[in-house]
């Protein structure tokens, strides 16, 4: 399969088009055929060699995408071949407070990402696309839409009437501007 990879050193002239086996899905995992992905600032970052974290090379970047299940391993209970996932950017963190989410378990660092045709993902790490959104549109819903729900909702509590202050035009901002209006609250945007 063909994929995008950092390779020697970090550095965007060090992304290279490397052909590698397509993976084999263990217990508990899946394979998709990637339709989509998306790029996040983490991404660029990482790819520069500016995150504060810096992975073994070489690394496949791009923690999120849009892909069709193809082979299932053993143990496999929640998606079956054919359906279209999303793959979440921390594999094995399914719930609680974030100190119980594993930083071995990132997409696009350390873990390989989807800059590639067909990724391994864990079970518990996708989450079936409703059928109503394109591969596009989902692609970018992992990292950028998570965050801003998780910022607004989850910790804001948000509510009907409250104001909320949105910096800049990235993804988590445009996220949040839509969930805030969404909720009924007044939004304020600086750029």
């Amino acid at each position: 399969m063909k994929a995008l990879a950092i390779e020697g050193a970090f550095g965007l002239d060090n992304l290279r088009t490397v052909e590698l086996p397509v993976p084999e899905p263990r217990r508990q995992e899946v394979i998709i055929r990637v339709k989509a992905a998306a790029l996040n600032y983490r991404d660029l970052e990482i790819v520069r060699g500016t995150y504060h974290t810096r992975f073994p090379l070489p690394l496949v970047p791009l923690s999120d995408g849009v892909g069709e299940v193809v082979a299932v391993g053993e143990d496999v209970s929640r998606v079956k071949v054919g359906d279209r996932v999303c793959g979440t950017f921390w594999q094995r963190w399914v719930a609680g407070r974030f100190e119980m989410a594993e930083p071995n378990y990132q997409l696009g660092g350390p873990l390989d990402g989807l800059l590639a045709e067909y990724a391994r993902l864990d079970e518990q790490g996708v989450v079936v696309v409703p059928g109503y959104m394109s591969d596009v549109e989902a692609a970018t819903l992992p990292c950028a839409a998570v965050t801003a729900w998780h910022a607004l909702v989850t910790e804001g509590a948000l509510k009907c009437g409250e104001s909320v202050l949105v910096q800049g035009t990235g993804g988590v901002s445009v996220f949040a501007l839509q969930f805030a209006v969404a909720s009924g609250a007044r939004v304020i945007v600086t750029s």
